[in-house]
């Protein structure tokens, strides 16, 4: 389907606690509790403040990837304008999208899939979602020579998550979901590990 998938989603408190379960923690916490014992109360509180620090330091990490996860699936686009069967344009939800679909655009529409130009009247869209670019990019329906251009480079194509700012146009779905260019960045978002202080 044509949406970005969130694996797992956590609670806060899951979260932290999962900050507590790393093998290498443990093995601290163990130490601390040790360090404690024989009197060391020093070393039991430096290591209690390393493992505190990296916990802050992974739940810090992994909130932030969460809440960016979130973000971009707030990119999405509810309904879409499709022309379908011989040429008959119909509204449809944006998860009913697969790739061949023709999606109708004008000014003010979010690009609900990955796609190449069809048809483009003085089109212009903003792909600083994306790329950083704050700049429109004029979109043309031409063919390019070069197959390894960068992502802001491809006048001919569409991606999710930008936003049509002049002009109109249509396109063809080439890529729907988590296999757009967006999905990728959701996916690469939600494979972050953490990396855990020892």
């Amino acid at each position: 389907p044509n949406q970005l998938v969130e694996r797992g989603v956590k609670s806060r408190w899951a979260i932290l606690l999962d900050q507590f379960k790393d093998a290498m923690v443990i093995i601290l916490l163990v130490a601390a509790a040790i360090s404690l014992a024989l009197g060391e109360f020093l070393d039991a509180i430096v290591i209690l403040i390393i493992v505190i620090v990296n916990a802050i330091i992974g739940f810090t990490q992994e909130y932030r990837a969460e809440q960016a996860m979130e973000a971009l699936k707030k990119m999405a686009v509810p309904t879409v304008r499709v022309r379908r069967n011989g040429g008959h344009i119909e509204e449809i939800p944006s998860p009913a999208l697969v790739p061949g679909d023709i999606v109708l655009l004008e000014a003010g529409n979010l690009i609900p899939a990955d796609g190449r130009v069809v048809e483009s009247v003085n089109l212009k869209v903003e792909e600083a979602a994306l790329t950083g670019e704050s700049e429109p990019v004029n979109k043309k329906a031409v063919a390019l020579d070069d197959a390894n251009l960068q992502v802001g480079d491809r006048i001919n194509m569409l991606y999710m998550g930008t936003v049509v700012t002049y002009g109109r146009g249509s396109f063809v779905v080439t890529e729907t979901g988590m296999t757009t260019e967006l999905g990728k960045i959701a996916e690469m978002i939600q494979d972050v590990e953490q990396e855990q202080t020892p």
